[in-house]
C-alpha cells in the first residue's frame, strides 16, 4: 500500500508540474486564441504598450521572400532595395510578440544609407507559420538560413544582423551558431537578454509572485515537449558571437536590465566590440527616444565591415 501511495503521489506531482508548465508555456510562447489564430501570446499582450503605432512601410522597391525552415515551416519576409543596388545588407530581427512591421522604421534608416534590407517575420509571428516561439533557439537557425539565402543570391554581399529585444538575442545566437555564411560580418544587438530563462524567472516573481523553483523547471520541460526546444537553451551568453558586435541598452530597461549588457559584453569573444548605454531609455525605446545617437553610433560601427 505504501508503495502504491508513493507512486500515486509521484504521478500527481508530475501531473501538477505538467499542468503548471503547460499554462505558462501557453501564456508566454503560444500564438493564437479562439478568436484569432495569429494573436500574439497573452504574455506579450500584457507587457506591450497597445498604443504603440506600427511604423509605416518604407517607400522603397520591395519584394516578398519566403523559405522553408529546417522543421518545415514556411517563413516569410520582405526585401527592400535602396535607390541604387548595393552589396551592403542588413537582416532586421524583430522582438517578442512583434512582427516585421515593427522594424520598418529602422529599415528606412538603413535604406537611406544605401543598404539592401531584409525584414523577416520570425516563426509564429506575422505571416510566417508556427504556433510557438522559442525565444531565439529555433529562430536563430532561421536567421542564419535567411543570411545563407542572401549569400546565394549575392556572393559578394556584406551582411549585418541587427536585432531588437528577442531579436537581439536571436541575432547573437545566430552569429554564435556556426551556421552563418562568411558574408555575415557584424552584429548589432539592441536590449537583448543574457538568457530567456533568467528573464522569465524575474518576470515570474514580479508579475505572479512565484518562485523560480520549481516553476521554471516545469516550464523548461514543457517547452521542450511543446516547442521542440528547451527554454533554457535560449541563452545568448553561452553562444556569444566572435563577429564584431555593438551592444545597445537603455539604463531604464526593466525587462532586460542594463547589467545584462555588462554580462553579455564581458562574455563576448569578439575582437572588436563596443557598447552604447542610453540614460533614461527603457526597453526597446532607444530608436525612438534617442534616434540621433542610436543611428549615428550604429552606422559608424558598421562602416569598416561593409565594403
Amino acid at each position: 500500500m505504501k508503495k502504491r501511495a508513493a507512486i500515486l503521489v509521484m504521478l500527481l506531482l508530475v501531473a501538477l508540474g505538467y499542468g503548471i508548465g503547460n499554462y505558462f508555456v501557453g501564456y508566454a510562447l503560444r500564438r493564437g486564441n479562439d478568436a484569432d489564430p495569429k494573436a500574439i501570446p497573452a504574455a506579450c499582450a500584457a507587457i506591450h504598450d497597445a498604443t504603440t503605432a506600427t511604423p509605416p512601410k518604407p517607400e522603397a522597391k520591395c519584394e516578398d521572400w519566403s523559405m522553408v525552415s529546417e522543421d518545415g515551416l514556411t517563413l516569410r519576409g520582405t526585401h527592400f532595395s535602396p535607390a541604387s543596388p548595393s552589396r551592403r545588407w542588413v537582416i532586421l530581427v524583430h522582438g517578442y510578440g512583434r512582427d516585421q512591421q515593427f522594424v520598418w522604421d529602422v529599415a528606412a534608416e538603413y535604406l537611406k544609407r544605401g543598404y539592401e534590407v531584409l525584414t523577416p517575420d520570425m516563426r509564429a509571428a506575422g505571416e510566417s507559420d508556427g504556433e510557438y516561439l522559442t525565444m531565439g533557439v529555433k529562430e536563430s537557425g532561421d536567421v542564419a538560413a535567411w543570411a545563407r539565402q542572401i549569400a546565394a543570391r549575392d556572393d559578394g554581399a556584406r551582411i549585418a544582423l541587427h536585432g531588437i529585444s528577442m531579436g537581439a538575442a536571436t541575432a547573437m545566437m545566430a552569429a554564435g551558431s556556426g551556421k552563418l555564411p562568411p558574408q555575415a560580418v557584424a552584429v548589432v544587438e539592441d536590449c537583448g537578454y543574457t538568457s530567456a530563462y533568467a528573464m522569465f524567472s524575474a518576470q515570474l516573481e514580479k508579475l505572479f509572485g512565484l518562485p523560480e523553483f520549481p516553476i521554471m523547471r516545469c516550464v523548461d520541460t514543457v517547452s521542450r515537449i511543446k516547442t521542440g526546444a528547451w527554454l533554457s537553451d535560449a541563452s545568448p551568453v553561452e553562444r556569444m558571437p566572435e563577429l564584431p558586435t555593438l551592444f545597445i541598452h537603455g539604463d531604464a530597461d526593466k525587462l532586460a536590465p542594463p547589467e545584462m549588457m555588462d554580462t553579455l559584453y564581458a562574455a563576448s569573444g569578439a575582437k572588436v566590440k563596443a557598447r552604447l548605454s542610453l540614460p533614461g531609455v527603457g526597453h526597446a525605446d532607444a530608436k525612438k527616444d534617442a534616434p540621433e545617437v542610436y543611428y549615428s553610433t550604429i552606422f559608424a560601427f558598421l562602416e569598416p565591415y561593409m565594403d
